[in-house]
């Protein structure tokens, strides 16, 4: 899910159509294509596989599915395509593969953390301009930056979906190298834009929606991209993952209303410890493929029980520290007993959907409290 409100070092992601290998790992390079072991996939014009170099990927692969999970009726979810989460109908159509690409399912936490953001402000108020502003400051955070977010994250993680879901947009060839690469460029140009946008019309001195922007967008390049990929590491990576989804649209929230103070930072950074739990959610379907090319997420380093005790202690123990959210945490403890804790591999989904909600409820009452 990797983030945000939002890439410095912009130039490193400009991957042309002459030099398609010019980002790959050593152990792909070698290969004149990166996406299967055994069967050659069309990746645009090219014929692709992959070749991991010292790792069990081969053993991986042959369990891995080829083809989008059916459903009741033979075919994926069309739903789940369009909101970018597993389970998707295969599609054809460029606009709705783009879509998928930036999985709207990850824009939610990012609207609300504005909300949040404003409401902590205290200037908030129920008219046309401010709720026009908030509307775009939403925009910005959820489908543009979010959406880059994630697209780019597609992109790094091709060779892992080439693993645990070769059918998803990219290792399937149903999208090409370039329409990709314009996707990242257009969503990452519009969010900033909007960042600057909003500056002006909160009439700032110093840009410092953009600056949030622009430094989001580099947390989500280095989180995703090589050298750095902070996903490498479960730690780091969720962390920031973690602090990504709940301060930076805070922050910009509460900068476009109010004044963002070191209060307001230290305790949204205390909250993306819970951010870090929900982002170790997001590993549990990646597994093989992390374990595969060497990704030390939490449920490959710890092992999947370990993991999902750390997962919802680091949610349930955050909100009980820093706002004391009991009504709120009993529903929240019952469905992941209910659904996580039983099994997180399968249930992810339903579990995001049904406790989730009670996590961003929780940041908006204790937004409304620092308000008063």
């Amino acid at each position: 899910m990797t983030s945000v409100l939002g890439v410095g070092s912009i130039s490193s992601i400009t991957l042309s159509n002459r030099s398609p290998h010019r980002h790959l790992s050593p152990a792909v390079r070698a290969s004149p294509s990166f996406f299967s072991h055994h069967d050659n996939k069309i990746y645009g014009r090219r014929k692709l596989t992959v070749k991991a170099a010292e790792t069990d990927a081969n053993e991986v692969k042959a369990g891995a599915p080829e083809k989008a999970p059916a459903s009741s009726d033979g075919g994926g979810s069309s739903f789940n395509q369009l909101l970018g989460i597993k389970g998707a109908a295969q599609e054809t159509n460029k606009w709705k593969i783009r879509l998928q690409l930036t999985k709207p399912v990850t824009w939610p936490p990012l609207v609300w953390g504005v909300v949040c953001g404003a409401a902590a402000s205290g200037n908030f108020h129920w008219n046309i301009e401010d709720v026009a502003k908030a509307i775009v400051c939403m925009m910005m955070s959820g489908p543009c930056l979010t959406g880059y977010t994630q697209t780019l994250n597609d992109w790094y993680d091709r060779e892992i979906d080439a693993i645990n879901e070769p059918y998803r947009p990219i290792p399937s060839g149903a999208i090409s190298e370039g329409e990709v690469i314009t996707q990242i460029w257009l969503l990452l140009l519009g969010g900033l834009g909007l960042a600057g946008l909003l500056d002006v019309w909160a009439g700032h001195k110093s840009p410092v929606i953009f600056y949030l922007a622009l430094g989001g967008s580099l947390l989500s390049y280095i989180y995703s991209a090589p050298p750095l990929k902070l996903k490498q590491n479960g730690w780091i990576g969720n962390f920031a993952l973690g602090a990504s989804y709940i301060s930076l649209p805070w922050w910009a929230g509460q900068a476009l209303f109010g004044t963002l103070n070191p209060d307001i930072i230290v305790l949204t950074l205390l909250y993306s410890i819970a951010g870090l739990g929900i982002a170790i959610v997001n590993d549990f379907k990646s597994i093989e493929g992390d374990r595969a090319l060497g990704l030390q997420s939490l449920p490959v380093a710890f092992g999947i029980d370990t993991a999902k005790w750390i997962c919802v202690g680091a949610i349930d123990i955050t909100q009980l520290s820093v706002a004391a959210l009991l009504g709120l945490i009993l529903p929240q403890v019952y469905f992941q007993f209910q659904y996580f804790l039983k099994d997180p591999v399968k249930n992810d989904v339903k579990y995001q959907a049904s406790a989730q909600p009670f996590l961003i409820l929780g940041l908006l009452v204790t937004a409304l409290a620092i308000s008063h």
